[in-house]
């Protein structure tokens, strides 16, 4: 090992440079203390001025040659406190600006004024009375200005996505305060505890409390209660929406499909939903017809039922090649996987002699939506995912909520309903969501989107999704 010294880089230049240092500060503190004291003195007593020269004006100091006067002592003294003030103020603000955060030194560069008077609540008061919710409250907190103080409210027509990147207070600072402030009923989906924590006990006030964990994220939560995502299914135009909730959970950002095989796969899906809901059986049971294309069962309960293009259409893939065939099941398969869970499974399939279920309380949609109670919806990505359920429920929710919307005045919730998709790229992978957006706040459905990243909701929902949603 080499080593190269610089000139000017050694012990010697370092004690050099300290004692020029030294020797100005020294010159300084003698004309701020001395020099500047007696000539202040001399000159308000109206006396000849002593030496200029600061050594000189020390030498003749202590000669005797000049006197110091009361009147310089009370200038330096006054100096002094005023160097002492500039010196604590200095130390503050170094303190504060090493302290503070980026959204404050971002502070001001952020709206104010007429930017964001529509987040104020004046503004947000005026909305709801125009939208006849005022007794609901102005709206949902968004948060403090820091550049005039004031509170900030996303009002009841307003939907929002928010970018926040991992542990940045995104759940304590905007999911929690919108929970605790919904009015009605409020749906949050999450995939960590922290949130039905925080609100599960002050939203039990308001009503029964509904808990979908099929992975155990809380805690031990047994599934008292059971949804079936069937219910949802009453026609083509519903199973097919069921089929693409479950396809888009079970297909990981970025991937490519197949463009022959995908579709025809998400078709099977759909037709087997939809016998399997117009036919009774529970959900386990699509994936059982998946694993044998030979049964024929799925076809003739679509024909019994009044679907004969939905019984055709299947009749065909079950009679194209095998080669095909394979190909379509597979991807049908694929799509159904996460029915092979059967802790999962046993939150959406009906009490089975009392051995799955300690209850047989069943969770409909249409009578929430209705109500002032809450439902969290977890998940968390990796083995056990229960994300298509979790957007299948969540889809429902909202589709019930806008069902029930047109029904009243206006055609929008006369009690808004809040929906908070927190980690909604990770459990939340609903695809028509941003063709939704801007409608359900129309309707009384006040939606609320959790990002850690703008690259996050591309992988989910494309560039132009995205767009769409941030817009």
């Amino acid at each position: 090992m080499s080593s190269v010294k610089q000139r000017g880089s050694g012990p010697g230049s370092w004690g050099e440079a300290a004692a020029v240092w030294a020797a100005i500060a020294s010159v300084g503190l003698v004309v701020l203390f001395t020099w500047v004291p007696l000539h202040a003195a001399a000159a308000l007593a109206d006396r000849p001025r002593p030496a200029g020269n600061p050594l000189e004006l020390l030498s003749d100091l202590a000669k005797g040659k000049v006197t110091w006067s009361p009147a310089a002592s009370l200038i330096a003294a006054v100096i002094l406190l005023v160097a002492l003030l500039c010196l604590a103020a200095g130390w503050r603000l170094v303190g504060r600006s090493g302290s503070r955060r980026r959204v404050d030194r971002a502070a001001p560069r952020m709206g104010r004024g007429r930017d964001v008077a529509a987040l104020r609540t004046p503004r947000a008061r005026a909305a709801a009375a125009r939208l006849g919710v005022e007794a609901q409250g102005a709206g949902l907190p968004i948060g403090r200005s820091v550049t005039g103080g004031g509170v900030l409210l996303q009002d009841w027509e307003a939907v929002s996505v928010d970018v926040w990147g991992p542990r940045a207070g995104k759940t304590s600072s905007r999911a929690i305060p919108a929970v605790l402030a919904a009015p009605g009923a409020a749906l949050a989906t999450s995939n960590k505890r922290d949130l039905v924590d925080a609100t599960r006990g002050p939203r039990a006030a308001r009503g029964p409390v509904w808990v979908f964990d099929p992975q155990q994220l809380v805690g031990v939560e047994e599934p008292t209660w059971w949804w079936n995502p069937l219910s949802y299914v009453v026609d083509e135009t519903t199973a097919r929406a069921l089929a693409e909730v479950f396809s888009s959970a079970s297909t990981k950002a970025g991937a490519r499909t197949d463009g022959h095989f995908a579709p025809r796969g998400l078709q099977l899906v759909a037709a087997l939903l939809l016998a399997a809901a117009r036919g009774a059986r529970p959900l386990t049971q699509v994936y059982l017809w998946v694993s044998d294309p030979n049964d024929d069962e799925p076809a003739h309960l679509l024909a019994e039922a009044g679907f004969p293009m939905m019984a055709t259409g299947l009749a065909q893939i079950v009679e194209t090649t095998p080669k095909q065939r394979d190909g379509y099941y597979g991807e049908a398969e694929r799509i159904c996987s996460f029915m092979t869970n059967s802790a999962a499974m046993r939150w959406v399939t009906p009490p089975s002699g009392g051995q799955l279920h300690t209850a047989g309380t069943e969770f409909e949609p249409e009578e929430f939506v209705r109500t002032t109670q809450t439902l969290y919806s977890l998940s968390r990505e990796g083995t056990g995912d229960a994300g298509a359920l979790v957007t299948a429920l969540t889809m429902a929710v909202c589709e019930a909520a806008e069902a029930f919307a047109k029904t009243q005045p206006a055609g929008r919730l006369t009690v808004p309903m809040v929906v908070v998709l927190d980690e909604a790229a990770n459990v939340c992978r609903w695809a028509q969501l941003p063709n939704l957006y801007s409608h359900y706040g129309s309707r009384g459905i006040a939606l609320l989107t959790f990002l850690q990243s703008w690259s996050q909701g591309v992988e989910v929902w494309g560039r132009d999704g995205m767009r769409k949603l941030w817009s």
